[in-house]
């Protein structure tokens, strides 16, 4: 009896196993919720889904999803293969969905070239439904008079679908639309018009075209703040004097550097030419005393020449006496009268 038990526990644990592989490999209910929604998808192509590693409940709820909003495009075997190339089919099942309902042009090829890519096709759709708002950074730029003007912005952008594919994405529309904003502020000729009318930036940005060979398209771009920065002009100003002062003074210590070099080269030669006399003083003795030898100087000659250089010498010594002698004050006597 206890064998026979255990055989019907055996069994009914084989079967419920077995009915559970057959029910995992052959998926009936969903085949079923298929038929009652109207799509029309066999057993076979259930199973083979499985060993084709493509999930069934994803690709008969994408196209249940599909038929009752009216895409009669969509096709199970281009499901399929996109799921295969590592697409998102639900995503691209409700953006196609979304694109039908706002009236949007989007084909099922460039639905999918756009979540192949690695775009979020259903963000995309409704980008292009919901404009999005992008603030720039700070940009900063120097009108003519000198003056640096920090703005802000705010750009208004509608996804381009059919340019999705290969356009530039958000920091490119960003780096243009600054660019515009630093060209249209240098152009301007004083920073106070550009405070009175800061319009004028945004029409002469969006006139560029900015968002060609973008994913988007440029709806508006707004100031929404302009901050006055800096006085560049003075600042380069003050530097250029502080530069001309350097230079100036360079030159100045150049030419005195020149001068100290010429006053050392003139006491050199001053030196040199002190060294000469003293030799050549030394060689009158030497002369006389040949002189002397030769009979063309006489002893009388050498006493008259020694009187006069004697005479010379008392004279230098009165002068220099009278010369050093000190003023006398009015009314004061000399030495002589004490």
């Amino acid at each position: 009896m206890e064998d026979f038990n255990f055989s019907w526990i055996i069994i009914v644990v084989a079967s419920i196993i077995g009915l559970w592989i057959i029910l995992y490999f052959i998926p009936i209910g969903l085949w079923f919720t298929a038929l009652l929604s109207g799509v029309r998808v066999s057993l076979l192509q259930l199973i083979l889904m499985r060993w084709r590693k493509v999930p069934p409940t994803v690709i008969v709820r994408s196209m249940i999803e599909a038929h009752k909003a009216g895409l009669a495009f969509v096709k199970r075997d281009e499901l399929e293969a996109h799921y295969l190339a590592g697409g998102h089919v639900e995503q691209l099942i409700h953006a196609l969905v979304s694109a039908n309902k706002a009236n949007i042009d989007l084909p099922f090829k460039m639905a999918t070239a756009i979540d192949l890519a690695g775009r979020d096709v259903l963000e995309a759709v409704q980008m292009s439904v919901n404009p999005k708002v992008i603030n720039t950074p700070p940009v900063t730029a120097v009108a003519k008079d000198g003056i640096q003007l920090i703005a802000k912005a705010r750009v208004t952008v509608r996804a381009n679908i059919k340019q999705l594919v290969g356009g530039a994405g958000e920091e490119t529309v960003l780096a243009r639309v600054g660019e515009g904003i630093v060209s249209s502020i240098g152009s301007a000729s004083s920073h106070k018009s550009v405070l009175e009318n800061p319009d004028v930036i945004s029409k002469i940005v969006l006139e560029k075209g900015l968002d060609a060979g973008t994913a988007f398209e440029i709806l508006s771009i707004d100031v929404a703040d302009i901050d006055i920065g800096k006085n560049i002009g003075a600042i380069l100003q003050m530097d250029q004097a502080n530069a001309d002062k350097n230079i100036a003074q360079a030159k100045a210590e150049e030419r005195r550097a020149m001068a100290v070099a010429t006053e050392q080269e003139m006491k050199a030669k001053a030196q040199e030419a002190r060294a000469k006399v003293i030799l050549a003083e030394v060689e009158i003795p030497l002369a006389m005393a040949e002189a002397f030898r030769s009979g063309n100087l006489g002893i009388m000659d050498y006493y008259r020449l020694k009187n006069i250089e004697a005479d010379t010498t008392m004279r230098d010594s009165i002068s220099k006496g009278t010369a050093q002698q000190k003023p006398r004050k009015p009314g004061e006597k000399g030495p002589e009268n004490k």
